[in-house]
């Protein structure tokens, strides 16, 4: 049962459609913006670019214990983090239950089990919540409406209590658009909490994914280019764009 906060109305949902184009099947909220999208002959494959960015973690943490989505869209990022790591909790919090559906019965969202919860609740309340302060590895924020202007969630409130729910090590990933005002509200709103904020690359849809480590790794560059082998191995992904990003952002 979803709890509102006091003072909060009941939120209004977009309608969930899909469209298809070229083999991919696409998640909208009643707009042109996509969501989310899975190629549907490979429904485990990270299919955008920026979403595969939000993988971009991996290059730090080998063998994490719990990872958080908040706002599942098509669940590309939870169906990756559940099949590529065995031994860890895959939470994913999403505040719509017609897109928790749709993600069951057409992008090929696993049930719940012992490792997979897939929880429908505001993500807001989830991060407030101290039952989950210091306790997960990786958080990955994508949290978007039909309006597509920007995070729903972008206060200093928002990303302090995100990095309260993360491990000393934990790091989160979060999607911003590049040329837009709500890029630079939430790298201020974002950066006070966070030893270090590094951005990589904008995709050519103008996504930029930002990483927010709550403690400042040391960049050993060249131990990053070996790790992103591993990762591009076991996954596909170019990991190694993302370190090349890393360093251009970190140096310039």
């Amino acid at each position: 049962m979803q709890l509102l906060r006091p003072g909060r109305r009941k939120p209004k949902y977009a309608p969930v459609n899909l469209s298809e184009s070229g083999g991919v099947r696409y998640l909208h909220f009643g707009t042109h913006w996509i969501q989310g999208a899975m190629r549907i002959r490979r429904p485990d494959w990270i299919e955008l670019e920026y979403v595969q960015q939000m993988m971009a973690w991996m290059l730090f943490i080998e063998q994490p214990e719990q990872i958080v989505q908040l706002g599942l869209g098509t669940a590309a990022l939870t169906k990756a983090c559940y099949r590529h790591f065995t031994d860890a909790h895959v939470t994913a919090i999403e505040l719509n239950p017609m897109v928790i559906s749709v993600c069951q019965a057409m992008f090929k969202l696993p049930p719940n089990d012992d490792r997979l919860h897939v929880v429908e609740m505001d993500a807001m309340d989830f991060v407030l919540d101290e039952e989950h302060h210091c306790k997960v590895d990786v958080l990955q924020a994508d949290l978007y409406d039909a309006t597509a202007q920007g995070p729903v969630l972008d206060t200093p409130e928002f990303y302090a209590a995100c990095a309260a729910c993360l491990k000393p090590h934990g790091i989160m990933t979060l999607n911003l658009f590049g040329d837009h005002p709500s890029y630079d509200k939430n790298l201020k709103a974002i950066k006070p909490f966070f030893e270090r904020v590094l951005c990589l690359p904008e995709v050519d849809a103008g996504n930029v994914v930002a990483l927010a480590f709550k403690t400042a790794p040391k960049f050993d560059f060249p131990l990053l280019y070996e790790r992103a082998l591993t990762v591009a191995d076991a996954t596909g992904l170019p990991a190694r764009q993302w370190v090349s990003g890393l360093k251009a952002a970190k140096e310039g």
